[in-house]
């Protein structure tokens, strides 16, 4: 079993003594590439990245102490630069861009509930979101 697909081997002789493995998808340069040239992997993959920085930085992100604007430009240059690096290249579809929506919101979501005890609505974050 593939550790980095989950799938079966598949090798490809090429000539002389050289075997490729067929992968259905690759880490390259902390980007998944998929062989069907889909961005699905890739943004699972920066997502889980995104997580990883904001859960790092959460004792500063939740602090009282430091103003929203502060912290949310601590989040956008160090957590959402993260998730969207390399962005450009990808080919996203709708779902994929949902994905990294609702994956920031409820980031901002978890900043702004440290700041009061109240729930905001979705709309109004989109609206008010930290910058």
């Amino acid at each position: 079993m593939n550790p980095v697909t989950g799938t079966g081997r598949t090798s490809v002789h090429i000539g002389g003594d050289a075997n490729l493995e067929l992968v259905d998808k690759f880490c390259y340069l902390g980007d998944m590439l998929s062989a069907d040239g889909d961005a699905d992997a890739t943004v699972e993959t920066r997502i889980r990245i995104e997580w990883n920085k904001f859960r790092q930085l959460v004792p500063l992100l939740n602090n009282k102490d430091i103003s929203l604007s502060v912290r949310g430009r601590l989040y956008s240059s160090c957590v959402r630069s993260s998730m969207l690096h390399g962005s450009e290249t990808w080919p996203v579809r709708k779902e994929n861009e949902v994905a990294l929506q609702q994956a920031e919101m409820r980031m901002v979501r978890w900043m702004r509930m440290a700041c009061t005890a109240t729930r905001f609505p979705s709309k109004e974050l989109r609206e008010t979101r930290i910058r």
